[in-house]
């Protein structure tokens, strides 16, 4: 078509799907709450999710996360949602793929690594409230549950996960159809 445009991308020859699940709030809060690598899939769908990504080094997801997180504020994002990377592990370079504006079915392994009840936040979020007054986000900054002081998501670090855990998602295919 004359005049269309044409998009051009760097082939990422073993690029890792890694994923930093973000929450944000109608105050312009946003945080990460670590992520997921969701590289093992089959036929676009995930079968195995690990967290935290380990293949990342921990300064280089970090950033991942500070660009969701000024990704979440500058659209003003509320609620739980994900955003989606491709790594790769030989330049420690990253690269947007997509946001996801819902939680999505691998949301338990993020919950494992940072004790945070997804869900709750979530409802808690829409119902006006902020997220540095959620004891369970006080507690994952490593700050006193019950205080409403502010925190600032952008230079507060959370507790680093001391556990990890991993996700299998069983499929049913049938082999006579390939």
């Amino acid at each position: 078509v004359p005049g269309s445009p044409i998009f051009m991308m760097q082939l990422c020859t073993e690029a890792r799907h890694l994923e930093v699940q973000i929450v944000g709030d109608e105050y312009g809060n946003a945080l990460a709450l670590n992520g997921r690598d969701c590289s093992t899939q089959r036929r676009f769908q995930k079968i195995f999710e690990e967290g935290p990504p380990v293949i990342a080094p921990k300064e280089v997801f970090r950033q991942m996360e500070l660009s969701a997180q000024r990704l979440t504020q500058s659209i003003g994002y509320i609620g739980a949602g994900t955003i989606e990377y491709l790594f790769n592990a030989a330049t420690n370079k990253y690269f947007f793929l997509e946001l996801n504006p819902r939680l999505q079915v691998e949301h338990p392994v993020t919950e494992g690594i940072t004790g945070v009840n997804l869900p709750s936040v979530q409802l808690q979020v829409a119902m006006g409230i902020a997220l540095y007054r959620i004891p369970e986000i006080r507690e994952f900054f490593g700050e006193n549950p019950i205080s409403a002081e502010p925190i600032d998501f952008m230079k507060q670090e959370y507790r680093y996960p001391t556990n990890h855990v991993i996700a299998a998602r069983i499929t049913a295919e049938n082999p006579d159809e390939g």
